[in-house]
């Protein structure tokens, strides 16, 4: 029996004879809503109904997942778990602390997921030794994308240094349009942030966001990321607070506004409307980055369930989402990179190219690093404390740099 190309492992066919057999109808909890997500979000469903798998959605609209999470909380507290949960970083670790996961080992060691799956991830898809999360896609975080007839009326480059970058935006302005497409959210907020520090050093962004290290989080180096930071907010339009990412995305893509600091699942929006890199758009590493990557992973954990069916379920789902053809698949249109190591990026566009080269350098030369602004740096409570400083920074709380990074070392301190 022929499986990817590959030989089919009797447990492997065991596993899926039995899903496909015997399983229930999966109940999703997710926060895919906006179009290219929902679009991405297709394929996985598409791929379970010729499997004979029903599809419950869930969805909880909100780009960071927060609302989503409360919702699972009162599902999980009223004994009424859903069957698979979109989730990320230490929100997984945490609910598998609780013991209150299933146990994917079996079909992960039936299809060898250990030798596939790169090790970052496995940090957050594994507990005790066991898999309790199907991971469907590594999302980079540190990315600008830049409408390219907006870069091309400046006369300037592509910015690869923060003096770049600053010279872009001002001559966006000067052209009349927003330079900086934003939403004001914490997350969003976050997500630039990580950026900044991530262009100030990987030394520096692992001291400050993975050690916690006081010292990089109070010091000079952070002092200058959040004046960074204040310079990045005075390029953003009048009505940024609260606007959701994906239309901070619409700006960019329609020309309103000259670029974006955001996460990959953004080039899910310029697709879905018809954009093509390098003729509509431009994706870069954010200034100073190249060569270093900060990741989110967005995986699906399996909560605890009684019947033999709904294991089933679980089981051929785990399977589905791990399976390399349905990796390119989704990621080709959600505007990831396939959490598989060994996937083929002929499918992929030249953003898409970039990014999987981008993971794989990072990952050897050891410049990998879990997000700070998306769950995979610390846990929540860290987490959250960063959110509340950085977005006071954004807004104008701080006299200036120094103070927001006082309050940071301060406030990380408090949440430990």
């Amino acid at each position: 029996m022929r499986l990817f190309g590959k030989t089919m492992t009797a447990a492997a066919a065991l596993v899926m004879t039995t899903s496909i057999s015997f399983a229930e109808d999966v109940e999703v909890l997710h926060w895919w809503t906006s179009g290219g997500e929902a679009a991405a979000l297709n394929v996985l469903k598409d791929d379970l109904a010729t499997k004979s798998i029903g599809w419950v959605d869930m969805p909880v609209a909100g780009g960071g997942g927060e609302a989503a999470m409360t919702a699972l909380r009162a599902r999980v507290t009223a004994g009424d778990p859903p069957t698979a949960v979109q989730m990320l970083g230490f929100d997984i670790l945490d609910w598998a602390a609780e013991g209150a996961l299933g146990d994917l080992t079996e079909v992960a060691t039936a299809e060898g997921w250990d030798a596939v799956v790169p090790a970052a991830l496995q940090g957050f898809s594994k507990a005790d030794g066991k898999w309790i999360a199907a991971p469907v896609n590594v999302h980079s975080t540190n990315w600008v994308w830049i409408n390219k007839a907006a870069l091309d009326a400046t006369g300037l480059g592509e910015p690869a240094t923060w003096e770049d970058l600053v010279a872009v935006l001002e001559a966006m302005k000067a052209n009349g349009i927003t330079p900086l497409g934003h939403g004001g959210q914490a997350w969003q907020d976050a997500t630039v942030f990580d950026g900044i520090v991530l262009g100030l050093g990987t030394d520096f962004y692992k001291a400050a966001f993975i050690d916690l290290d006081p010292a990089a989080l109070g010091g000079e180096q952070m002092a200058e990321a959040f004046n960074r930071l204040i310079t990045l907010s005075t390029y953003v339009d009048a009505n940024f607070s609260g606007r959701d990412w994906n239309l901070a995305s619409a700006m960019v893509i329609n020309g309103e506004a000259g670029m974006q600091m955001m996460g990959d699942w953004a080039k899910g929006e310029f697709l879905k409307a018809g954009k093509v890199p390098g003729t509509d758009f431009v994706c870069i590493r954010f200034p100073g980055t190249q060569g270093a990557v900060t990741f989110n992973s967005d995986q699906f954990a399996m909560f605890n369930v009684e019947s033999d069916g709904a294991k089933a379920a679980q089981a051929a789902m785990a399977s589905a989402i791990m399976n390399p053809t349905f990796q390119s698949a989704f990621n080709v249109v959600k505007g990831s990179a396939p959490a598989r190591t060994d996937v083929p990026n002929d499918a992929f566009d030249d953003c898409g190219k970039k990014a999987m080269a981008d993971l794989a350098e990072a990952n050897t030369n050891g410049t990998l690093f879990g997000s700070m602004a998306h769950g995979h740096a610390a846990p929540a409570s860290v987490k959250n404390a960063t959110y509340d400083v950085i977005t006071a920074a954004f807004n104008g709380e701080y006299a200036d740099g120094a103070a927001a990074a006082a309050a940071l070392a301060e406030a990380v301190a408090a949440a430990q």
